[in-house]
């Protein structure tokens, strides 16, 4: 797997986008050529796509992203799948489009360009899905061209910061490494719940000051904000890409009735979840 190197001072510019479903099992990713950059985001289900002679597996909370090149893509295996699209161009100005090893950007001063693996996983894939759907809103608005271009630059911004993120928690000792990714998983697999900081505190048997200090420390936030941040970050992923009502929605991320839920989210956002929801209401939707 290569890495891909897109300048960094530079508005992106937006081509085409959207969400697609397949109906069923039997749908493989037809054979297309590529002459912009790809970004994919799965939602659900796995991708498998072939591109300059290698296979991915892309699974749901994952991503791709593939460079402009006379190589074709398709698909190698049959799935039901779920993703949103992005086409966009960059303008490199001598930068390479794939770096096999930095000795490639030596010339450069690291302030012009940054660099993505081309697969991974997607920490809070919650955040892209919501300006992916707000940049399919404001093209069924017609919005300018200059909004799609800004719009398309903020989700490549969007996926940077939140693989620097992983970068920079890997740095860390490797106690506060496993602090952390302790804490990230149980938050995760129990974000049905009424999640607590005594609850985690207990789980992992430390001082519920400790394991608060030692969270902030690498995340710069308190233990119960990034609680509430996941919750509305799974909330606003439900409001923007399902039609689940706002009491199932609730209910679902452990609150005990639509009225809390309501008022907590409209405390951290400034708007109510219906308001939210509203916002961006047309999709580009396919189904192949």
């Amino acid at each position: 797997m290569c890495t891909l190197c897109l300048p960094a001072n530079q508005i992106y510019a937006y081509v085409l986008t959207g969400k697609f479903k397949a109906l069923d099992e039997s749908w493989k990713h037809s054979r297309f050529p590529l002459t912009e950059y790809e970004l994919f985001v799965m939602t659900e289900g796995t991708l498998y796509l072939s591109y300059n002679g290698e296979n991915f597996t892309v699974k749901s909370g994952e991503y791709l992203l593939l460079h402009p090149s006379n190589s074709w893509r398709e698909g190698f295996k049959p799935s039901c799948c779920s993703f949103y699209w992005l086409h966009f161009t960059a303008y490199l100005g001598g930068l390479p489009s794939v770096v096999q090893t930095l000795r490639q950007l030596e010339p450069f001063s690291p302030d012009r360009y940054i660099l993505l693996p081309q697969t991974g996983p997607i920490p809070k894939p919650e955040k892209l899905v919501v300006l992916m759907k707000q940049l399919q809103d404001q093209v069924k608005s017609q919005y300018p061209a200059v909004s799609l271009n800004n719009t398309t630059s903020c989700i490549l911004s969007e996926l940077y910061g939140q693989h620097m993120r992983i970068a920079s928690v890997r740095k860390n000792e490797p106690d506060q490494k496993q602090i952390y990714a302790d804490i990230v998983d149980y938050v995760k697999t129990n974000l049905s719940k009424n999640i607590t900081v005594a609850e985690i505190a207990s789980k992992f048997g430390y001082n519920e000051k400790y394991i608060s200090h030692r969270f902030a420390q690498i995340t710069g936030m308190s233990l119960k904000q990034y609680i509430l941040n996941q919750k509305v970050d799974a909330a606003n992923f439900m409001l923007t890409d399902t039609n689940v009502p706002i009491a199932q929605i609730a209910q679902e991320l452990g609150f005990s009735n639509s009225q809390n839920f309501s008022r907590l989210y409209k405390k951290l956002t400034g708007l109510s979840p219906s308001e939210y929801r509203n916002a961006y209401e047309k999709r580009l939707l396919f189904h192949v």
